[in-house]
């Protein structure tokens, strides 16, 4: 299984997946192709990570929702440790907090290692939030010895980690692991790797224990320059850590677009709020607000999942709020990941707001930034 001269990733990951395939290693969901593969033995090779101490010492580790990590997932739960899992292609944020419910049975943990569980059982994780991961889990498609790796050709382990970084969750020396079938461990030619790679410190088959003692950097923070727009555009929580790094000076230059200078900031028109009797395309109207809710209750929801609005007009005596973005495309990302969200006990109504008549928006309060309490604010 050592990748002929002359391979790309991508080949070598081709091979992987059709070995398994035809030497019935796959195991459910199959087939394995463009995946994480998960493999027979899979829970074996989890079992491994107990041997290592950088596990008995964690108390926060972040997990890839893979299948083949499952069962790490359910030994960091029964171990009681804090347990992230990156949501699924970072749609409505970074993290989920896995939450058990108190006195949960064993079958419960089970459950909440599962991806079901994942969505049943978890709180989003925002970026103010104080994250210090002491271990990293990933999934692979193949990985050397030397602690070379290579993911289904997604980036996502590779995001998510430079994305840490910048967030100051997680340092160069975080050890990451990897759990894969002893067929994934293959040479990898060194000419593959790119700065933005993630390599690992161990790796975990059914048979095996490797310590890789990489000494090749892992990456220092995301890098802009490998950022397509269409990416930053499906990535809410992207595109919150670009602006905060453009905020610090940093270059943050796109794959195939121009940015903002650093320091730059937004025209006086921009920062206007909309005249009465319009409301722009770019505009997302949230209804069905509780009674009693707070203005600072719904931004910190939204800094959370990604979503902050460059502006918030509260409408708290309708129960309705809109939330104002940079261009239609934003907003018609908000509007995906609000689906389903709840403020308090209510489940929020989230739509792309119509033009309003000036008498809608009588009463209303157009905050830039969003304040933190709550206003006061005449009825219509």
């Amino acid at each position: 299984m050592e990748p002929r001269a002359g391979v790309s990733k991508q080949d070598i990951r081709e091979r992987i997946w059709d070995y398994m395939e035809s030497q019935n290693l796959a195991d459910f969901p199959r087939p394995v192709h463009h995946r994480i593969p998960n493999f027979k033995g899979s829970y074996l090779a989890c079992q491994n990570i107990r041997d290592l101490e950088v596990f008995a010492r964690t108390q926060e580790l972040k997990v890839d929702p893979d299948k083949p990590l499952e069962g790490v997932r359910l030994l960091a739960l029964q171990s009681k440790k804090t347990l992230l899992v990156p949501t699924p292609r970072l749609r409505t944020g970074l993290f989920n907090k896995i939450t058990p419910p108190p006195g949960a049975t064993k079958d419960i943990l089970r459950k909440c290692a599962t991806s079901q569980g994942v969505r049943n059982y978890s709180t989003p994780v925002g970026l103010d939030s104080k994250v210090l991961v002491d271990l990293v889990v990933v999934g692979s498609v193949a990985v050397s010895e030397k602690g070379w790796r290579i993911g289904k050709g997604e980036g996502y382990a590779d995001l998510e980690y430079a994305m840490m970084v910048s967030m100051g969750a997680v340092s160069q020396g975080t050890p990451v692991v990897t759990i894969v079938h002893d067929c994934q461990v293959v040479d990898i030619p060194e000419a593959l790797l790119e700065d933005h790679d993630l390599t690992v410190d161990y790796i975990l088959t059914p048979t095996r224990v490797i310590t890789t003692g990489c000494e090749r950097p892992k990456p220092a923070g995301i890098s802009w320059s490998k950022i397509s727009c269409e990416m930053l555009g499906k990535m809410p929580i992207l595109r919150s850590l670009r602006h905060r790094e453009e905020q610090a000076g940093k270059d943050v230059t796109l794959q195939d677009g121009p940015r903002s200078p650093p320091g730059a900031t937004r025209s006086p028109q921009d920062l206007a709020p909309p005249e009465l009797g319009s409301v722009p395309p770019s505009s997302v109207q949230i209804g069905n607000l509780p009674r009693d809710a707070r203005v600072s209750e719904l931004k910190r929801a939204l800094s959370a999942l990604g979503v902050a609005p460059s502006r918030l007009t509260w409408q708290g005596p309708q129960h309705r709020a809109f939330l104002h973005y940079r261009d239609p495309a934003e907003a018609q990302q908000a509007i995906a990941c609000l689906q389903g969200f709840r403020l308090g006990a209510n489940t929020v109504r989230v739509v792309l707001a119509r033009q309003q008549r000036a008498s809608d928006l009588v009463g209303s309060h157009t905050t830039e930034p969003l304040p933190d309490h709550r206003p006061a604010i005449a009825g219509p």
